[in-house]
């Protein structure tokens, strides 16, 4: 399936911008939900990290997915899409007061804890509430993936999560406090992740896992795997919609549940990714020494992935169909990192080309800032355009 965009309606609107294809969106829900009918006991949660533009979101919660926040605005601003609260899973190394309470309040599914240190605080602030709060814990497993090394979370070096050796004390102390509710295990070992074999290896572990604790009379309600599944950024036309027969396939198969045990997951780049496009114009093209530059009016402050984690994005050029010229795409801003590509084939680029950087559905939009006081980017839906 080639992407088709809507070229003359482009050229009216001010660039940068993203462009989201609601019909890709719908279709990717779709393709989910087809395999999810296969599992009665999977759950699906949004990553409302990936993307949280709101009338993306208003297409996902249509469908009935819940949510994965990891701030009390992304609980918010879940909330006010229509996201109900009990479906909504709060994460997040660093939970302050406010937003403990925000999930408090709201009632919603669950905290994924990741200290003792976090629990106290959860426990306190709920009995001021009077309430009774459910917490899963996030398990650190020490499961490597193959991926970015910005973007694994399941070493026991990472920052995430509670040490295997400290789980069950942990479970324990929770069990002696009033206003807990433990109701479950988390794990997220990384993310853009495309060989199946981490996910395997993960299954591996929360099995030994569910072993042991079940030697010491602990039974687990509910299992968060987290989510991780990858997207093809280098041909996003061949391969639109992620692989979800083979990954959810992958915890069937591998994963042992318990009777009446829920899995859950929090899928986001999956979701998102491809759908997205960033537009730009080209200002101007300059020859160097040794190479030509397209300079484009997007930068780093848009876009910042292949400036934090050398990422790559397929880049089209929109407006020319001409002869093959070899080009640096390169950003506005006072960054020499501020670099799309190098020494990328592009159709022969003119000043007031558009330019389309392919699969930034997902944190894209999400991560822009105002470095050199630059406006956001705003994003489109083909619904409205």
């Amino acid at each position: 399936m080639v992407q088709k965009f809507p070229i003359d309606k482009f050229k009216k609107i001010e660039t940068p911008f993203y462009y989201y294809d609601c019909d890709l969106l719908r279709e990717t829900l779709q393709a989910i939900n087809k395999e999810l009918k296969k599992y009665e006991n999977f759950i699906v949660h949004y990553a409302i990290k990936a993307n949280a533009n709101a009338k993306v979101l208003n297409v996902i919660q249509q469908t009935g997915m819940g949510a994965d926040c990891v701030s009390g605005g992304e609980i918010q601003r879940c909330l006010d899409c229509g996201f109900p609260a009990d479906k909504i899973v709060y994460a997040g190394v660093g939970k302050s007061d406010w937003e403990i309470n925000l999930g408090l309040d709201h009632d919603i599914f669950c905290f994924n804890v990741e200290s003792v240190a976090e629990l106290e605080v959860i426990n306190e602030l709920a009995a001021k509430k009077g309430k009774t709060a459910n917490v899963c814990f996030r398990i650190n497993p020490d499961v490597g993936a193959h991926t970015h090394e910005k973007i694994t979370t399941g070493l026991a070096e990472n920052k995430f999560g509670i040490a295997m050796q400290d789980m069950l004390p942990t479970i324990l102390e929770a069990s002696r406090m009033p206003n807990i509710h433990f109701i479950g295990l988390h794990f997220h070992i990384g993310s853009q992740l495309l060989e199946m074999t981490d996910f395997r290896h993960l299954c591996s572990r929360i099995n030994e896992i569910q072993d042991g604790l079940e030697q010491e009379n602990i039974k687990i309600k509910n299992i968060n795997v987290g989510g991780g599944l990858g997207i093809d950024y280098d041909n996003p036309d061949n391969h639109p919609i992620p692989d979800f027969k083979s990954y959810f396939y992958t915890f069937a198969r591998y994963l042992k549940l318990r009777e009446g045990q829920k899995l859950h997951f929090e899928l986001g780049r999956a979701i998102v990714g491809q759908m997205g496009s960033l537009i730009t114009r080209t200002l101007y093209v300059k020859q160097g020494t040794a190479k030509q530059f397209a300079i484009v009016d997007t930068g780093m402050t848009d876009l910042i992935r292949p400036a934090l984690y050398q990422a790559s994005h397929k880049i089209e050029n929109l407006s020319s169909d001409g002869a093959l010229h070899a080009y640096d795409v390169v950003g506005p801003i006072c960054e020499s990192s501020d670099v799309f590509a190098k020494d990328i084939e592009l159709n022969t680029v003119h000043r007031g080309d558009l330019i389309a950087m392919r699969s930034a559905g997902a944190y894209g939009e999400i991560m822009a800032s105002q470095y050199n006081c630059r406006k956001l980017p705003i994003g489109y839906t083909s619904d409205e355009l």
